[in-house]
């Protein structure tokens, strides 16, 4: 490899425009025993980065299953509109039951008045048939 190439990649890798190509030419270079002596101070940082290439994490990471929250959002939104269903449904019996009843005793009052007004009324059907009575004792007497 050649030199000026060799540092003009180490340019084009401290600004971060080289590509994996190019990178992998530096890594190969910076591997060898014979690397240029102003270079040697990146060398150590080259094998650095082929060494965490090689690294593997070894270590059994447990992994806890993902909460499927979705699914108990919804149970509760169904839980929340059928209780909402199931009250509305009480209370309209409650008050169908309270409006049936109170017909129940506006019927049994009104049946009451109307007893009373009849019986009231054959009253006055008599007083009526008084009255002519006593009219026609006054109009023979003044006659």
């Amino acid at each position: 490899m050649e030199l000026a190439n060799i540092e003009k990649l180490l340019e084009k890798y401290f600004e971060a425009t080289t590509t994996v190509q190019e990178e992998q030419e530096l890594q190969l270079y910076f591997s060898q025993d014979n690397v240029a002596p102003h270079l040697q101070e990146y060398q150590p940082m080259f094998q650095h980065f082929a060494n965490l290439l090689e690294e593997q994490y070894t270590r059994n990471v447990p992994l806890q299953p993902r909460k499927n929250y979705l699914k108990w959002i919804s149970v509760a939104a169904v839980f929340i509109f059928m209780s909402t269903i199931g009250i509305t449904y009480y209370v309209d019996a409650q008050e169908r039951a309270k409006a049936e009843i109170a017909y129940a005793q506006f019927k049994e009052s009104m049946t009451l008045v109307s007893e009373s007004f009849n019986t009231g009324a054959s009253h006055i059907n008599h007083l009526n048939q008084f009255t002519e009575t006593t009219n026609k004792f006054i109009i023979t007497e003044n006659n």
